[in-house]
């Protein structure tokens, strides 16, 4: 027995695979013939310190000033008499922890290590995608990448279905429109190939 379609369903399914061709895709390898790292300057914020040396002054004892108010105003209290006996103690108080703060003078200077950071743009190259060759079907393409792929590299290929007209002969050759290749089968304009 026979299997046949009839022409209903035949054109059916013709149309079917009509509709769907755009969407078939293939996946090919392409040899890749460079690919050449693109490099920019980044600026980077960095912390940068330095340590110095710095003399800096203790705090007085106050071993000075409290001697001499202690002679001071024993002084004032034996030079004074009567009711001005009390206002010289206190005069000898105040002139002697004066006197005394004189001759104790500044401590000796002590010796610190400060340290001082300050924030600092450096520049550094680094490599922010790859500039590739590849060839496919005789033809060479460029496309830049996030990594570089190595000797070869994945595409996804679409077939550009041919047009939908029969050629005029003519004596003038014919246009190509579309610029479709002979195997029909060329990556999409604008797409990058896939790892």
């Amino acid at each position: 027995m026979k299997n046949t379609l009839n022409p209903i369903t035949s054109s059916l399914l013709t149309l079917t695979v009509i509709a769907l061709t755009p969407f078939a895709q293939a996946q090919e390898v392409a040899r890749v013939l460079s690919a050449t790292p693109i490099v920019q300057q980044v600026a980077t914020p960095r912390q940068v310190c330095t340590n110095e040396q710095v003399a800096v002054n203790g705090p007085k004892s106050g071993a000075g000033a409290a001697m001499g108010a202690i002679a001071g105003g024993a002084i004032g209290n034996s030079v004074g008499r009567g009711d001005g006996k009390a206002a010289a103690t206190m005069l000898g108080l105040f002139g002697g922890a004066i006197l005394g703060d004189k001759i104790e003078g500044n401590p000796t200077p002590e010796v610190r290590n400060v340290q001082n950071c300050t924030r600092q743009m450096v520049y550094e190259s680094r490599v922010t995608a790859y500039s590739v060759v590849y060839e496919f079907a005789g033809k060479q393409y460029t496309a830049q990448m996030p990594n570089d792929p190595g000797p070869s590299v994945r595409l996804q290929i679409t077939p550009i279905a041919g047009p939908s007209y029969a050629p005029v002969q003519t004596g003038y050759p014919q246009p190509n429109y579309g610029n479709v290749p002979s195997n029909g089968m060329v990556p999409p304009p604008g797409s990058a190939p896939q790892q």
